[in-house]
């Protein structure tokens, strides 16, 4: 797997992994913007709530991608490291919450009212994934 990871990165596996788990990062920060105008929190002219909303739902989809392919060339290509125990305990807590929030919104409905909590929460596990390994790269 490392071998496969190492050439589809062209080696450069860390970089790829910064470049989207930061695209990922951003992106989130944006899905909360978006909720906030699909919940009515924040109005704008140009957007309306059921855009915002079904915007929100198209643009999650790729992130929970993007996501797994992350999580794939981590896991793949490094394994688990002791030296990383935080971002690993981190990266488990992100799909945990991300799988359940995507099973809320799909098979759970009545559990619709946990949705924002769910929302802030992903936020919250993306980006402190994301310092927990990208930014010793960046800064």
């Amino acid at each position: 797997m490392e071998d496969f990871l190492f050439g589809l990165t062209r080696g450069n596996v860390s970089e790829v992994k910064i470049v989207l788990a930061t695209v990922v990062a951003l992106l989130a920060a944006y899905q909360v913007g978006l909720m906030a105008v699909g919940y009515g929190r924040l109005r704008l002219p140009f957007l309306k709530p059921v855009p915002a909303s079904r915007a929100h739902r198209a643009i999650g989809d790729s992130i929970v991608a993007v996501t797994v392919t992350v999580a794939i060339l981590c896991v793949g290509y490094f394994g688990f490291e002791d030296d990383a125990a935080v971002h690993i305990l981190l990266a488990c807590a992100l799909l945990a919450v991300l799988g359940f929030k995507v099973m809320v919104v799909r098979r759970l409905p009545g559990l619709g009212h946990l949705l924002p909590a769910l929302g802030i929460t992903v936020f919250l596990l993306f980006w402190a994934t994301w310092l927990s390994a990208a930014a010793e790269h960046l800064f």
